[in-house]
């Protein structure tokens, strides 16, 4: 990482792998690790790149069940535990501003025809030496090439909310953060205006290795 002038935040250079992680919800334990490659690091903007066949770290239901395939009703309060896996199909740019209680993610189809962003409603991020931690809040916002969108996951966010993993009063904050998402969405700002469909990888990344100690604790820093 480079430092800035007075102790200020502290920046990751281009082509640092770090680690994006989310806490599981209602927990501390880590049940989702990606290692990814830094693509921009500023007090401005942390844009990352998840290459395609980066091992993972995912959260599975105790018998090894993927959590999708659990019916909604019981999805969280079966007993889980997390699994190595892969990031199969194309890769995923993920862009995230300090102290904004989401990320922007950029999928695209073979051939990097451009396909969606996709907003990951979530904890602000917080920085530790090895990378980012954070906590889902189960709902998302989808937007289309065209700047049309349409909320994912409500059901999941409604079935959090009454199986106690989110209380009234984060929930409604969740719900005011995705209405500030999409009032960005529908003003056409940063990041959806800056171009970022367009980007490619440097063809000279490897795709990071997933550590031993992918769920040590961490000292975290500011966002």
């Amino acid at each position: 990482m480079r430092g800035h002038a007075g102790g200020a935040a502290r920046h990751w250079e281009p082509g640092t792998q770090i680690l994006w992680r989310y806490r599981e919800n209602g927990g501390a334990r880590i049940h989702i690790a990606r290692p990814v490659t830094v693509v921009r690091d500023d007090s401005e903007l942390l844009a990352v790149w998840m290459a395609p066949g980066t091992e993972c770290v995912k959260p599975v239901l105790a018998d090894g069940t993927p959590v999708h395939r659990e019916p909604l009703a019981t999805r969280y309060t079966k007993p889980r535990t997390v699994q190595k896996d892969r990031w199969f199909g194309t890769g995923v740019l993920k862009l995230a501003r300090p102290g904004d209680p989401w990320s922007v993610w950029l999928f695209w189809e073979p051939g990097w025809r451009f396909k969606n962003w996709y907003v990951n409603l979530e904890e602000p991020l917080v920085r530790w030496a090895g990378g980012v931690d954070s906590e889902d809040h189960f709902l998302d916002i989808s937007v289309r090439p065209d700047g049309s969108w349409r909320w994912r996951d409500e059901d999941e966010f409604a079935q959090a909310q009454l199986d106690g993993l989110m209380a009234p009063a984060p929930a409604r904050r969740v719900r005011e953060a995705g209405r500030a998402a999409v009032a960005v969405i529908d003003a056409w700002g940063p990041p959806f205006s800056d171009g970022w469909e367009n980007w490619r990888p440097d063809p000279s990344w490897t795709v990071p290795s997933l550590p031993q100690d992918w769920d040590r604790t961490a000292a975290h820093a500011s966002p």
